[in-house]
């Protein structure tokens, strides 16, 4: 499909007609060519989602390895705590509970992940709401670069400076990939997870992204004041207006709870 009839489909909730018939490579091109139609009508990039960096569920969804897409000023919010979003215009709606990284500085080429530590202000606790414009989440993984790597939502809860959580970037990655949630809806248990579930800790997510972002023809480089979630801690989970989501995080996270609308 063109860059224009993607962008139909994203606009309309709608499916597609068929695969996308590209390559990874092509379907990154393509994202990106969306990406410039949007800001040409005036949406304003915010930052990547980083997804599919769960090996858990890579068997589920035949996916096998990450892949990163646009954060949207007309996709992002942010809470202290407690959040609602609306699911009006995404396709087949589902959440994923993960941590958020907000950007200070742009990273060094090759960076280490102490130098990439350096560059981070802060970290919070995120509900992205990811979707497929493909009958019940069938698709390669070329399909879900082409569709904006499945970004529909991203509720940022409060958010926490990382100087004061660790003294360097081993500690950080170590307390965060030990941390824990507990994901409930409407009071009820639904499911559990570990940072380490993440390519072994979401620092470790970055870092991989931010290898592969500059490894992409065209895509624009990281910047202060991005943020970047970086993949799910559990299972994604189909989500429907009038739910309330609570995700019960381990320190450094504080909790996150979203209605959705």
């Amino acid at each position: 499909m063109t860059p224009e009839q993607l962008l139909h489909h994203h606009d309309h909730a709608g499916f597609w007609p068929a695969a996308s018939g590209l390559d990874v490579p092509e379907a990154y091109q393509r994202a990106l060519a969306v990406r410039q139609l949007r800001m040409g009508r005036g949406e304003q990039p915010r930052g990547y989602k980083v997804g599919f960096t769960n090996r858990t569920i890579w068997p589920r969804y035949q996916v096998y390895g990450p892949i990163w897409g646009t954060v949207w000023d007309t996709t992002l919010s942010y809470c202290e705590g407690q959040g609602e979003v609306s699911l009006a215009g995404t396709c087949q709606p589902r959440l994923e509970p993960e941590a958020v990284f907000g950007i200070a500085a742009t990273p060094p080429a090759n960076a280490s992940q102490g130098e990439l530590f350096a560059c981070i202000a802060w970290v919070a606790p995120g509900f992205e709401i990811v979707q497929s414009h493909q009958p019940g989440w069938k698709f390669v993984a070329a399909d879900t670069v082409a569709d904006g790597a499945l970004h529909a939502r991203l509720l940022v809860g409060a958010r926490v400076p990382v100087a004061g959580l660790a003294s360097d970037a081993r500690a950080f990655e170590q307390r965060l990939a030990a941390a824990h949630i507990t994901l409930s809806c409407g009071g009820r248990q639904v499911d559990q997870g570990v940072g380490a579930n993440v390519l072994d800790g979401p620092l470790h997510a970055l870092q991989h992204f931010l290898t592969e972002l500059r490894n992409c023809p065209g895509a624009p480089e990281l910047q202060p004041g991005d943020v970047v979630t970086t993949g799910t801690w559990t299972e994604a989970w189909p989500v429907a207006p009038g739910e309330t989501w609570t995700a019960a995080f381990d320190a450094p996270l504080s909790g996150l709870t979203v209605r959705f609308c």
